[in-house]
């Protein structure tokens, strides 16, 4: 799951970078909230944590434009500030969730963790089957995991998304616009190596050997497809 931290402050900045890699979380990270839209676009982050008082855009018009390129991202805003109003004008920017400074580690995780869970929840009945199989792994589209006996695997949103289609299409080859439209959005800029990239990261996780995949297969020129052993 890749992780977009827009903060500021370069002390901040690191120490979530470094509590999310050490979570297993791909992490990028922006010093403003005009990077931010830039690595946002093209790094096609799985959710955005945001502080609100950054130089040159603030956190809530970072959120603002974001909602309005891709509805399903999961959004937290961080900030110094502890008023109830903050919360409000952050939610109703379409925010998941408000954490406020000082936060701990494991405070941060779990909410990225819940955020991402109730935003499966309310978009994944309608994009996605409820639990299906591929090959010998068990997908759970609202929990956001996948089991294979008695390991558990955690998806992003994304993830479930691209898993979804090659189920509902196994045995087709499923394109590279069709990947993008469906799990990425209408107005994102198709870029192979974005979808590339996160295909072999999907692997790494999903797959018994991710050199020799047996659930993702490579189109070469195409795309991708799943085969129902």
């Amino acid at each position: 799951m890749k992780v977009l931290i827009a903060e500021d402050d370069a002390h901040t900045r690191a120490g979530l970078c470094a509590i999310l890699e050490a979570e297993g979380y791909q992490v990028v990270a922006a010093a403003d909230g005009r990077n931010a839209l830039e690595l946002f676009a093209r790094e096609s982050p799985d959710c955005v944590c945001l502080d609100i008082m950054m130089p040159g855009m603030s956190g809530y018009d970072v959120c603002r434009e974001i909602r309005r390129r891709d509805a399903s991202v999961s959004v937290i805003l961080i900030s110094a500030k502890s008023e109830e109003i903050d919360t409000v004008v952050g939610l109703e920017l379409g925010a998941d969730d408000f954490i406020v400074k000082p936060f701990g580690v494991k405070e941060v995780v779990a909410r990225i963790r819940a955020v991402s869970r109730r935003r499966a929840a309310a978009i994944a009945p309608n994009a996605s089957p409820g639990r299906f199989r591929l090959g010998d792994l068990d997908v759970s589209p609202s929990e956001l995991r996948a089991r294979r006996g008695p390991a558990t695997i955690e998806l992003s949103l994304r993830d479930v998304k691209i898993l979804s289609l090659l189920h509902e299409r196994k045995g087709s080859v499923v394109s590279r616009d069709t990947f993008f439209n469906s799990c990425w959005g209408l107005d994102h800029v198709p870029n192979s190596r974005t979808l590339d990239q996160h295909i072999a990261q999907l692997r790494k996780r999903i797959e018994v050997d991710p050199a020799r995949p047996a659930i993702i297969l490579t189109v070469h020129g195409v795309g991708y497809r799943y085969d129902e052993p």
